[in-house]
């Protein structure tokens, strides 16, 4: 797994440093909100499509084999994203690199091969810990390389870092990584994409995960879409103090998901552990909708990092645990693409409400949609709980 934890990290570290970048990007072509929004709801709509695919094609070629044609490809979107001439082509890019995005499932899925069920939660910290780390260094790398001023970024250099980035995981791969896949278990039967996706969103407590996770990748990736409209029209921000702010969350959702989530797992259960960690995003959005310092800001966003930090290893522990064993793969594609329209549907309605409701709008709505189903998690720990 280390080997795996080190692939992912660089992967994710090249995924960060073009976050910070993608906002001054599209509002250099002339992209209002709404199109800043679509421009990066685009990679997941591309990875929505591709995902089952990967996930699918992971359990029968095997794990490796899709990290590296994933990770290649990435390397390609990058070096289209470094030298897009025009808004077209930026959004070719990032769809482009949202399709080559499906090595998240076969990453799960190769955690949930070498895992036992009790300790999945504790495997999926790890993945959930690359992501916190790429998310440390990846925007704080980006923010520095496209600059403080947002009237004159750098767009060139950090898609050029991504790429090398990218290229370094693929080397990685191919030399290091080895096959998680068993060959002995066989694989689901093959399936269509629709069939495959309601056969498991059919499955009862997979499924109801499944659409937790949903709403609750869709509040965040609304925030993380706007955030960058939000603070340079509140505080005058550019790519790098933004990069700065997402590495101070990338951070303590890190050395949560990467030390504590496995005692806290054992002590509270994986759903206690996502109620409480839903709360704790909903408070992180409000509080940052009433930010008017600096100061505050920090504050809000480390409850962010904290909630999301318990809610995402748990949510991912969830759903592995009510797949079985032949088609780990496929439960996990239909999950990730369930993410990925949560990051198509959440930007896209962050973008209308940041241009007709105001700047914070997203955020408030974004508290008011996660903390209902924080009371719904509860209400299934309980249940839970009754049974045992």
């Amino acid at each position: 797994m280390p080997v795996l934890f080190l692939i992912v990290f660089v992967d994710l570290v090249g995924f960060g440093i073009v976050i910070p970048l993608l906002p001054f990007y599209a509002e250099h072509f002339g992209a209002g909100p709404e199109l800043v929004t679509m421009v990066m709801a685009s990679y997941s709509l591309a990875q929505l499509v591709t995902a089952p695919l990967w996930g699918r094609l992971s359990d029968r070629i095997g794990r490796r084999s899709v990290l590296m044609a994933s990770m290649a490809g990435s390397v390609v979107a990058y070096l289209l994203l470094a030298w897009a001439p025009s808004l077209a082509v930026l959004f070719l890019a990032r769809i482009a690199a949202g399709a080559m995005a499906g090595n998240i499932a076969a990453a799960q899925a190769y955690i949930a091969d070498v895992t036992p069920p009790e300790r999945r939660a504790q495997g999926m910290g790890l993945i959930g810990a690359a992501f916190g780390l790429g998310f440390i260094l990846g925007p704080a790398i980006g923010g520095v390389l496209a600059g403080h001023d947002p009237q004159d970024v750098d767009f060139l250099a950090p898609a050029l870092a991504a790429a090398g980035l990218s290229a370094i995981a693929f080397a990685g791969a191919t030399l290091v990584l080895r096959e998680s896949l068993d060959r002995t278990v066989p694989p689901a039967p093959r399936l269509s994409r629709l069939v495959a996706i309601r056969r498991v969103l059919g499955g009862g407590g997979v499924a109801r995960f499944i659409l937790i996770g949903f709403a609750t990748i869709a509040v965040f990736a609304g925030m993380e879409t706007t955030f960058a409209l939000w603070s340079s029209r509140t505080f005058g921000w550019g790519p790098a103090q933004n990069g700065y702010l997402f590495a101070f969350v990338g951070i303590i959702g890190a050395v949560l998901q990467g030390g504590a989530i496995g005692p806290l797992t054992r002590r509270f259960g994986e759903a206690r552990l996502l109620a409480a960690g839903l709360v704790l995003i909903a408070a992180g959005l409000a509080g940052i909708a009433a930010t008017t310092t600096v100061a505050m800001l920090f504050a809000a966003s480390a409850l962010l990092g904290i909630g999301f930090g318990m809610a995402n290893p748990s949510l991912a522990s969830l759903v592995s645990r009510g797949a079985g064993p032949g088609d780990q793969g496929m439960v996990l594609g239909v999950n990730q693409s369930a993410g990925s329209l949560a990051r198509v549907l959440g930007p896209l309605a962050a973008g209308v409400a940041f241009a007709h409701l105001g700047k914070s709008a997203p955020f408030l709505l974004g508290a008011v949609v996660i903390l209902p189903v924080a009371f719904v998690v509860l209400a299934i720990a309980r249940e839970t709980r009754g049974r045992r």
